[in-house]
């Protein structure tokens, strides 16, 4: 049987899709979903539920953003973008879409996972982190996996409520608050069998308070998944120095710009997507400083062992950094 890669004609599967705008639309105020579809018709490749496309809206400039809609041979990409005033431009960008624009994205990739042998997931959604929580459900609705949703938003703003409710049924719990949100969970962290796993998408805050629920009642870190929305504007940073250990080139790093963009000016080729520090695209070798962890990829052993960086976010805690460049 041909399968679903097979199926998008005229594609590099390394450079990316080129696709259409079937439909945008207002979901609720400030979050726009937007269909994307092969402009021949044709099925779009399958992937894995919690994955991401990047989405080009510049020259040199991507955004990702999780994929709703189904993940077996789909006939379109669905993303649901929160218009983000203090942002570069690249949500402005998606809400100006309109039907039959054709725009560049990649290959969908995935960093959220669902674990196929868990015996039970526990999806916790926060505001615009709904997204690939709702491609959690779906997976777990034909799969036939035992899940419940925990979906935190406030008035007016809760995106897919109605469509996660009509998948879910009695499985799902909406919630306002913080308090709420604790008073919910922490019952079912404390109860939860073995194999079940938890996911958590949304602001930094709740994937923080989360995590530390999880740890109280017991979790091993290994079954606490989390990808993050949200996460706000970043401490500038002092300046420091940058040296490629392999030219010994220094690239200096100015307050208020990340090693990331400091490399790119250089002409220095670092492959990134999110630029949040989220999904690990930019991770870099570090061969000797101390370091300034700001991302929310690396593990707490990874970052302990200070030999890696995510220069998206992370800075050098002291005046210079050497990389493995």
């Amino acid at each position: 049987m041909t399968t679903a890669l097979e199926t998008v004609a005229g594609e590099s599967i390394t450079g990316g899709l080129t696709l259409t705008v079937r439909e945008a639309r207002l979901l609720c105020p400030g979050i726009r979903h937007v269909v994307l579809a092969d402009p021949a018709g044709r099925t779009l490749p399958s992937f894995t539920p919690g994955s991401h496309i990047a989405v080009t809206w510049a020259e040199g400039r991507q955004n990702s953003y999780s994929l709703t809609g189904p993940s077996i041979e789909p006939d379109h990409y669905a993303i649901s973008v929160r218009l983000d005033e203090n942002g570069h431009g690249g949500s402005r960008w998606v809400h100006d879409l309109q039907p039959d624009q054709r725009i560049r994205v990649n290959l969908p990739r995935s960093a959220f996972a669902p674990v196929l042998n868990a015996r039970h997931h526990l999806l916790v959604a926060g505001g615009i982190g709904v997204t690939p929580i709702l491609s959690h459900v779906r997976a777990a609705l034909e799969w036939g996996r035992s899940f419940e949703v925990i979906y935190s938003f406030r008035d007016q703003s809760g995106a897919h409520a109605d469509e996660l409710a009509a998948l879910c049924g009695d499985r799902m719990i909406t919630v306002s608050t913080p308090g709420e949100l604790a008073d919910r969970l922490i019952p079912k962290l404390a109860d939860q069998p073995l194999g079940t796993h938890v996911y958590t998408c949304g602001p930094a805050p709740m994937i923080a308070a989360v995590a530390e629920w999880a740890r109280d009642c017991g979790w091993p870190p290994g079954r606490v998944h989390s990808e993050a929305f949200g996460a706000g504007p970043l401490p500038e940073g002092a300046p420091f120095a940058a040296t490629l250990g392999r030219t010994g080139m220094i690239v200096p790093v100015p307050s208020g710009t990340s090693l990331l963009e400091a490399l790119l000016d250089k002409g220095i080729n670092v492959p990134n997507l999110c630029r949040q520090g989220v999904c690990g695209e930019c991770r870099l070798s570090v061969r000797g400083g101390e370091i300034e962890h700001r991302d929310l990829f690396l593990t707490e052993e990874e970052k302990a062992s200070g030999d890696s960086i995510m220069p998206c976010v992370s800075r050098s805690a002291g005046d210079r950094l050497e990389l493995d460049l």
